[in-house]
């Protein structure tokens, strides 16, 4: 897949950082695929799911829109509304072609994952083979596997880089309804590796070499170290390098093997430098012994450390779990205390024991009742659940968000542009005010007078000193009468007449009537106040003193009742306080002594097991102390071995080059004086005596053999007496069972086997 990627000039300044580098907003590289369908067109295009598929098909779809402008000629020019310049059409041409299959491909994977399966399962089943397609990479698809080289040095730019511009772009307010959001043609993105040149590091380079002829480099000595094993080099292949070349001088020293006269000193030379060698490596042992010894410390130092770390936490978390176990056994004794306390404040208030009745008016009527504000300890809870109807909105409460939010606003809010506002001008050059200023300052005074009437408080009217009679409302006029013409005419109208007076009487008296009653606590007030008769107030006198009697003598026996309570409140608070003092005190001294009995068990098991650790420490350090001295004992019994079978291999080989020397010797004499007498007898020897020689070298060799014949022939007719006594005792016992088997009716087995013992005796026989 090609891509064109937007880069913005870069400034001159070095070496940016990378989280800067991330952080500019839309100066950064912008990457855009310039095929909108490499979903479909594209095998290596893979999307995860069909969900994704039609996710792409649809950004697709909103990227590439089909909808064309087609300008109109006479209003090409035009910027009204109802004048369009250009009209909006749907064009029919589809961008993908009818033979693409626009569904998901994932469908072909599923099948050839259900037939693996089933092939897996079933043995039975065959698979059908997949026959790729030809990528034909010499032929007509040569161009996908080739690409323009890139030279550092003749190229000024890369490829597919353009410059971007450094205008701002213009804000393009979205569409008032949209079902999807806009999908934005580039994108930031931030690179940087997570690695460095150390982590794939490899082993350094080594260049192939030649060596001169006799010349061997002090070099390719070290050729056995390298990368990461000697190299490079510290301090112990330093000292293995200064031994080396103290080896080579001391064999440059040494005189030749030809050289039999220095012999004695090259063997005292060799033993020297062997017993420095030895002493060296003693010296080494004992470095590495020591080495591992202090590792071994450091080694048991550490895990005492990590022992106790982990004692220290077992000791921690047991206490945090007491210290925990006693808070919540506090609170809840604390809230028991509270609920306990609250009952007997509530029982103080009902001594009696009465029911009373809800009084809803004085529950709606006290806010701070359980209707305006519940207890959560009654099992209401206004609360629960509140934060499902808090608003979450994406643009508000997360960071993408408000910078997405602010990326759509427009210049004028992020940038505010603000004047100072100009000093208005109401007078003119001649010094007088203006027409408009007048008028203005006519309707501040206006204004001001209509808020100082509204505002005025109204004085409150002083109470009567004396009482004030109602004033009689004015009679009303008559009502006018007509002349009646017969005595009739005139009984009806007085008849009438009087009916109203008497409904207008009643309508009055019902009225005083209620009143009466209205007022009637008022008018008992006033009746008490302004009694007129002495009578009347002898009565109020003596209904007051009787009042006021009933009044001392409730006091009197409210106040013996509360001091009762009192007494009796004390007297079971006293008993009450005592008895909780010696429940908390009885409760903290269990705890107290459970928890020292806690500890002191803990105590004694952490030092049984630590004495049943130490004494497993100190066996296994002995084991392992035995164990080195017996390495160290069989180390040096081979070291010893090793010397004396190396001098017993020394003297034998020494011993046996002098005997074979000697041998040599001896034998060479004897060769000599040998071949003196062989050839003096030779030159003296005559006919007859060389036929004597040869006759007795014929009976050497001849009458041997004859003696060797004739004693195997004995031996053979020795033991040939013995072998036909044992055939006859075996024929004698083959007989009478073949007999007992020929009765019992098993002939044929009886034929096998004597046939079998005659091909026996046949082979002992030829034997």
């Amino acid at each position: 897949m090609s891509h064109a990627v937007t880069i913005q000039e870069p400034q001159a300044q070095p070496q940016v950082s990378q989280t800067r580098y991330r952080e500019r907003s839309r100066a950064g590289s912008h990457i855009s695929s310039n095929r909108a369908y490499d979903f479909l067109y594209d095998p290596l295009f893979i999307v995860s799911s069909e969900k994704d598929h039609t996710q792409a098909n649809i950004q697709a779809t909103l990227i590439r829109s089909r909808l064309r402008k087609v300008p109109r000629f006479k209003t090409m020019f035009s910027n009204l509304i109802h004048y369009p310049r250009y009209s909006l059409y749907w064009s029919k041409s589809d961008p993908v072609p009818p033979f693409i299959s626009r569904e998901w491909k994932g469908h072909e994977e599923k099948h050839r994952e259900a037939l693996r399966q089933l092939a897996i399962t079933d043995t039975s089943f065959q698979m059908p083979r997949e026959v790729y397609e030809d990528p034909e990479v010499t032929g007509k698809n040569r161009y996908k596997y080739f690409e323009r080289p890139f030279l550092p040095f003749f190229q000024q730019m890369p490829f597919n880089v353009v410059y971007a511009i450094s205008k701002a772009e213009p804000y393009t307010f979205p569409p008032t309804s949209t079902k999807h959001l806009s999908i934005p043609s580039k994108s930031t993105v931030g690179t940087q590796t997570d690695y460095r040149d150390a982590d794939v590091q490899t082993d350094p380079y080594s260049p192939e070499y030649v060596v001169c002829q006799n010349s061997i480099p002090e070099l390719l000595t070290l050729a056995t170290l390298t990368w990461g094993r000697g190299l490079p080099a510290g301090q112990a292949e330093v000292e293995m390098i200064e031994r080396a070349r103290e080896k080579r001088a001391w064999e440059a020293t040494l005189p030749a093997l030809s050289d039999t006269s220095q012999f004695e000193k090259r063997r005292k030379m060799m033993n020297e430098m062997e017993r420095k060698e030895w002493a060296f490596r003693e010296q080494e042992i004992e470095k590495l012994q020591e080495i591992r010894l202090e590792v071994l410390k450091e080694l048991l130092r550490k895990r005492e450390e990590n022992q106790n770390e982990v004692n220290m936490k077992h000791l921690n978390a047991r206490w945090s779990k007491l210290q925990e176990a006693k808070e919540a056994k506090m609170a809840k004794i604390q809230r028991t205390h509270v609920s306990t306390i609250r009952k007997l404040v509530g029982k103080g208030k009902n001594i009696e024991g009465k029911l009373e009745r809800r009084n809803i008016i004085k529950d709606y009527s006290d806010y701070a009742s359980q209707v305006y504000g519940p207890l959560s300890r009654l099992g209401c809870f206004p609360d629960n659940n509140s934060e499902d109807f808090v608003v979450k909105n994406y643009y508000l409460n997360t960071y993408e968000g408000l910078v997405e939010l602010e990326s759509r606003l427009p210049d004028f809010v992020t940038q505010p542009r603000i004047r100072a506002p100009k000093p208005k001008v109401i007078t003119t050059t001649a010094g007088f005010l203006k027409r408009a200023a007048r008028l203005d300052y006519e309707l501040a005074e206006v204004h001001k007078a209509l808020l100082d009437k509204k505002n005025k408080v109204l004085e409150a009217r002083k109470p009567p000193r004396f009482l004030q009679r109602n004033p009689i409302p004015q009679p009303r006029l008559p009502t006018p009468t007509l002349e009646m013409t017969s005595n009739e005419e005139e009984e009806i109208e007085m008849a009438v007449i009087y009916l109203q007076k008497l409904l207008r009487g009643r309508v009055v008296q019902n009225m005083m009537f209620e009143g009466k009653e209205k007022r009637l606590e008022l008018i008992q007030e006033l009746r008490t106040c302004h009694a007129l008769q002495e009578d009347e107030k002898l009565v109020k006198k003596a209904e007051k003193q009787v009042t006021l009697a009933l009044q001392r003598q409730r006091n009197l026996h409210e106040h013996k009742v509360s001091l009762v309570e009192n007494h009796l409140a004390g007297l079971e608070g006293r008993a009450l306080a005592d008895m909780f003092d010696f429940l908390s005190k009885e409760l903290v001294r269990l705890q107290e002594e459970r928890r020292i009995h806690a500890f002191v068990m803990l105590a004694e098991r952490q030092r049984r097991v630590r004495e049943a650790e130490e004494s497993g420490r100190r066996q296994v350090e002995k084991q392992r102390l035995r164990e080195e001295d017996e390495i160290f004992k069989e180390v040096v019994k081979v070291h010893h071995s090793t010397i004396s079978s190396y001098l017993e291999d020394i003297i034998l080989n020494t011993e046996a080059n002098t005997a074979e020397e000697q041998a040599r010797a001896e034998i060479e004499k004897m060769a000599e004086k040998i071949n003196d007498i062989a050839y003096e007898m030779e030159s003296r020897r005559t006919y007859l005596q060389s036929e004597e020689i040869v006759a007795e070298l014929v009976y050497s060799f001849l009458i041997p053999e004859v003696q060797k014949y004739f004693v195997k022939e004995k031996v053979r007719n020795a033991q040939r007496k013995h072998i036909l006594a044992a055939h006859q005792i075996i024929h004698s016992c083959t007989e009478s069972m073949v007999q007992k088997r020929l009765t019992e009716g098993q002939q044929d087995e009886a034929s096998n086997a004597a046939m079998l013992l005659e091909k026996e005796t046949q082979n002992e026989n030829n034997s």
